[in-house]
Parts: structure tokens; sequence; C-alpha cells
């Protein structure tokens, strides 16, 4: 199932809260779709699940972050939210 936009950013806010938990519960339901499955890397990021958070990284074609930073993928990725039509 992909996501839609606003599923993402309801998943995007719980992330900013900190709150990966619910992020997860809406994020899981997308494996297909990059923005999904960054989402979810950044997910097991905050987790500190590094090994799953790379593994959706690699699923959503992006490159595992030399300093692993939540705050800057977080904010990298709302960006990618807003520029998405």
């Amino acid at each position: 199932m992909q996501l839609s936009r606003a599923q993402l950013k309801r998943a995007l806010a719980h992330l900013q809260r900190g709150d990966w938990r619910a992020a997860h519960e809406i994020v899981q339901k997308d494996e297909d779709s990059p923005l999904a499955c960054w989402a979810h890397g950044i997910v097991h990021l905050m987790e500190g699940d590094l090994p799953n958070a790379r593994y959706w990284y690699g699923q959503a074609k992006r490159a595992f972050p030399a300093e692993a930073s939540a705050a800057a993928e977080i904010k990298a990725l709302k960006g990618a939210l807003g520029a998405e039509k």
C-alpha cells in the first residue's frame, strides 16, 4: 500500500515530536515508496536500531548519513515532502 502525502506528513509530525513509535505504525504499511522507506529509516535511527535504519535507507535508495542525525534527516524529509507535488 502506498501512503498518501497526508499520511506521510502525519508520520513526519510524529517524528518531529520524537514519537517514533507512532510514526512507525504509519510508515511500516508502505514498503515500496522511497519517501516512506526513508521515513522508516529515520524511525529506526531514532530508535537506535542502526542496522535496520541502514536497511530502510537502502530501500529508499538513499545513502546512510555519515553523521547520523535524526533531527537533520527529519528536516530534510520535511523539505522533500514540501517539494513533492
